[in-house]
């Protein structure tokens, strides 16, 4: 390790820990989806097999892809939060865990450190176009949900600006995402999640585009020109992301690019379908997924708050599978295995799967024995009724696939488990006592129900505390548990196939940007 970036912790005052903090690089985009994301990552593990000790960062996230992280215990309590004070929700020192982003998540495990909650403090889960769930520290807070968009920014800066704080003073090195676009200027007055967090680390900044969208360099000119000129400074390089070609045809573009802002193109990167990171929203499609041929295919029903599609990656990995987003009859028609995902809003997405003829299509395949499998809002779907005493989803009939019924409760189950299935029978026996490990996020308790139950028709509990049922037929699976195919024994078990280990696929991102950066430029952005 360097010595003049070895661990500066000091528990004097929180002035000392901000004059001694660790050197902070900062992935911008001139738009979502530009990449930001994935270079995060690539950067947190390229920093971190130098021997540095690397955190992520991202002040804001909205997604409805989330990961639970265990409580950890803080070294910087004393010198960056006494007490709590000062801090109306909760002190980053407390790291109760909670919720993050899966995209700090995966991030966190790149830079081969404990994922927590300060690595994204504030994460917003989108019910409806016009309103979010807002968690903070890990925590579910109703008061900030119930805010406006801008009213809540500088609530919750305090507590920001103390979770980086914290890190910078713990860390060698602390990478920081940025969210959409730095020059959305109808938000810059309330910015909390890029150029304000830009200027607090003093920050040295990538920009990154998306060149196959077409416009990579007027999104890049334009990006720069509507960035304050002081915020301008804190730029090191532009980044052309998903390029298709050759590459020397792009000169002169960067050459003048660079004379007309002063910043360098420092990397060009190819585009790379298959680099086996989850993407931040689950996105995938035929060019990402399917190794050799199909033998298997999985359609995964795309409603409009679909959640925590990034726990599928690791099948589009698995030779021979090919996943297929379902938003018709026409997309389930030849499918192997039907799967109902997570969702933040499930009555809502269950009255849109029905108003697209989904429900019997799904209905009649189970009817002839294929495999339907439900993963928590799935599986709530799969029952008889969701009921809402409290207004927490809304009331609903389900599927009737499975003779359960769900009771949704105000308090959020948010957990890390592990667990053992039992004895199941059909097309999923092969699960049949394996031990799989995962996660809970949900609202509400699912139990049989009692009418049907006392009539014969009973749900076989295939996990303990209801984490999973099982249909009399055998090939109706549901389970509040996120993971399943994250579990290499349930990989094993399910398709006789290993998949990369997420280390081998952050160490072969770490080799990709060390390719096709230019050389020097990852050193200097830290020298």
């Amino acid at each position: 390790m360097n010595p003049a970036l070895a661990p500066r912790f000091c528990g004097h005052c929180a002035d000392d820990n901000r004059r001694m903090a660790a050197k902070c690089v900062m992935v911008l985009g001139t738009t979502s989806g530009a990449g930001k994301s994935w270079v995060t990552t690539a950067l947190c593990r390229w920093y971190a097999r130098q021997g540095f000790k690397v955190a992520p960062f991202k002040a804001q996230n909205m997604s409805n892809n989330a990961r639970v992280v265990a409580p950890t215990l803080v070294a910087s309590r004393t010198a960056l939060s006494p007490g709590g004070a000062g801090f109306p929700w909760g002190s980053p020192a407390e790291n109760r865990g909670g919720e993050i982003g899966s995209a700090q998540y995966f991030q966190a495990l790149a830079a081969r450190a404990v994922p927590e909650v300060r690595m994204n403090p504030l994460l917003l889960k989108p019910e409806r176009d016009t309103h979010s769930q807002v968690v903070l520290l890990g925590q579910v807070n109703a008061e900030l949900t119930g805010l406006p968009w801008r009213g809540r920014s500088e609530r919750v800066w305090p507590q920001i600006a103390a979770s980086l704080d914290a890190l910078r003073a713990e860390n060698d090195i602390v990478v920081i995402e940025g969210a959409g676009s730095p020059a959305e200027i109808n938000l810059m007055a309330s910015d909390i999640v890029n150029l304000r967090v830009a200027r607090h680390a003093d920050a040295r900044c990538l920009l990154v585009t998306d060149i196959d969208r077409g416009g990579a360099f007027a999104h890049l000119y334009g990006t720069w020109a509507l960035m304050p000129e002081a915020d301008r400074a804190l730029l090191r390089g532009f980044v052309l992301n998903r390029f298709r070609g050759d590459a020397s045809l792009l000169a002169p573009a960067p050459q003048q690019l660079e004379a007309m802002t002063g910043v360098p193109t420092v990397a060009t990167l190819p585009m790379w379908w298959q680099h086996g990171l989850p993407e931040e929203d689950g996105i995938f499609d035929d060019r990402s997924t399917a190794r050799g041929e199909v033998t298997t295919t999985v359609a995964v029903v795309a409603y409009p708050r679909i959640s925590n599609l990034d726990e599928f990656q690791p099948l589009k990995n698995v030779p021979g599978v090919r996943l297929r987003w379902a938003r018709s009859p026409a997309d389930v028609a030849d499918a192997d295995w039907i799967v109902l995902p997570g969702s933040k809003h499930t009555s809502g997405d269950l009255a849109w799967l029905r108003a697209q003829g989904l429900d019997r299509a799904i209905a009649a395949h189970a009817a002839r024995g294929g495999r339907v499998l439900g993963i928590c809002g799935g599986l709530q779907m799969l029952g008889e009724a969701l009921i809402d005493p409290h207004g927490i989803d809304g009331n609903a009939p389900g599927l009737g696939l499975l003779p359960l019924v769900t009771v949704f409760a105000p308090d959020k189950i948010v957990r890390q488990r592990e667990a053992r299935f039992a004895t199941l029978r059909g097309p999923w026996a092969a699960l049949s006592g394996v031990a799989v490990g995962g996660y809970e996020i949900h609202h509400g308790q699912t139990a049989p129900h009692a009418a049907m139950a006392a009539a014969g028709d009973i749900a076989q509990a295939v996990m303990p505390d209801g984490l999973a049922w099982q249909n009399a037929a055998g090939n109706v699976l549901g389970l509040y548990l996120h993971g399943l195919f994250e579990d290499p024994a349930a990989l094993q078990a399910l398709f006789g196939a290993t998949v990369p280990t997420l280390d081998a696929v952050f160490d072969g991102l770490a080799d990709f940007i060390d390719i096709h950066f230019a050389p020097g430029v990852l050193d200097a952005l830290i020298d």
